[in-house]
C-alpha cells in the first residue's frame, strides 16, 4: 500500500474515519477543519492512495510549558530566566480502526516528529508535548521515548532527541 501525508482539506472524507474513540472521531468530523481555518492547529492526514480513505491524522500547534514541569535533569541545562519554554503540541494522533496493525500509528508519529524538527530549525521549540488520552496512548508514546512530566499527565520528547533521528 502507498500512503501520503498531507494537510487536511475539504477533499478528504472525514465522515468515514473512525478510530473508536469519540473524542478523536468527533474532533476530526466536526472541529478540525474549523481549527485549521482559525489557525488554532494544523491537521495532517495519512491517506491510503489506493482507496483514498483516511488511515489516520494528527494535529500540531504552538505551545509552551511551565519550566516547573520539566525534570531537573533537563532543567539544569536551561537558562533560569525562562518561566515557560516554547514547545510544539502534538494534540491529537488517531488511527482508523480499519488500518490497525499495519504500523501506521508509528508512521504518523514519525511524520509528526519530522515536521516538528523541521519547524524547530526556523522557530524556537524545546520539545514536543503530548497529553495522552488514555493508558493505551501513554504506552504508545513511552514506547517511542516520550518522558512523563510529573503531576501533569503530559509527556514530552526533547527536540534534541528528535534531532538525533533527523539531523
Amino acid at each position: 500500500m502507498i500512503y501520503l501525508t498531507e494537510p487536511l482539506d475539504s477533499k478528504h472524507d472525514r465522515k468515514s474515519f473512525s478510530c473508536g474513540k469519540d473524542l478523536l472521531d468527533n474532533y476530526l468530523w466536526y472541529q478540525a477543519k474549523q481549527d485549521v481555518k482559525r489557525k488554532l492547529s494544523a491537521c495532517f492526514v495519512l491517506v491510503d492512495e489506493e482507496t483514498k480513505k483516511l488511515a489516520g491524522y494528527y494535529t500540531l500547534s504552538s505551545n509552551s510549558i511551565s519550566n516547573e514541569l520539566i525534570p531537573e535533569s533537563f532543567k539544569k541545562k536551561l537558562p533560569k530566566s525562562y518561566d515557560s519554554l516554547p514547545t510544539i503540541l502534538l494534540g491529537r494522533l488517531a488511527l482508523d480502526k480499519n488500518f490497525k496493525g499495519r504500523g501506521i500509528g508509528r508512521l504518523l508519529l514519525i511524520d509528526s516528529l519530522k515536521r516538528c524538527y523541521e519547524t524547530s530549525e526556523s522557530i524556537g521549540a524545546f520539545a514536543i508535548i503530548t497529553d495522552p488520552l488514555d493508558k493505551e496512548a501513554e504506552k504508545f508514546y513511552l514506547k517511542y521515548g516520550f518522558i512523563k512530566l510529573p503531576d501533569s499527565g503530559k509527556m514530552f520528547l526533547p527536540i534534541k532527541t528528535i534531532k538525533e533521528l533527523f539531523g
